[in-house]
């Protein structure tokens, strides 16, 4: 299933190549198109995105290929190495989840599974965008980004308890 969200300033391409996103979370659609709007608005990027939901097994293989790290994870970010045509939108790149794993890590931290798949939704598009948390400097500038996203949206901050709140995402 393919389906193109566009708001004025950002355009999402969403594949759902996994059918338990759906069956989950019902409107897939809206509510990946309102995390990301809503993402690119505080940061305020405008472009396009694509996002592939699908599962542990294509994240495994994608991680392995492009990675060389031979196992599944809940996100993937693969930010675009085209050039920029004058005058196009900004072509951010592609990010996959996997089902599997991220919903196995929502049930292991307690926290409800499209809150999770908020915040992955939210932590891949900010990779992205150049974010990054493996330094514990360019932590304390994304974490807090991601938590500000997220509270926006209504839900907690990841990062406040749990195994977020080590350092973990």
């Amino acid at each position: 299933m393919s389906v193109v969200a566009a708001t004025e300033n950002l355009a999402i391409d969403l594949r759902v190549a996994e059918p338990r996103w759906q069956e989950e979370l019902g409107d897939v659609e809206e509510l990946v198109a309102r995390v990301l709007n809503h993402a690119a608005g505080v940061v305020k990027a405008g472009g396009e995105v694509s996002i592939l939901m699908t599962s542990d097994s294509e994240v495994h293989d994608l991680n392995r290929r492009w990675r060389g790290i031979d196992k599944p994870t809940d996100v993937l970010s693969f930010p675009s190495s085209a050039p920029q045509a004058p005058g196009a939108p900004v072509q951010f790149g592609d990010i996959a989840l996997a089902y599997e794993t991220s919903r196995r890590d929502a049930g292991a931290m307690g926290r409800a599974f499209d809150a999770h798949v908020s915040h992955l939704v939210i932590h891949g598009f900010l990779h992205l965008l150049g974010y990054d948390h493996v330094e514990p400097e360019d932590a304390a500038v994304m974490e807090p980004l991601e938590a500000n996203i997220l509270a926006g949206l209504g839900w907690p901050d990841p990062y406040a308890a749990g195994p977020y709140a080590d350092g973990d995402a």
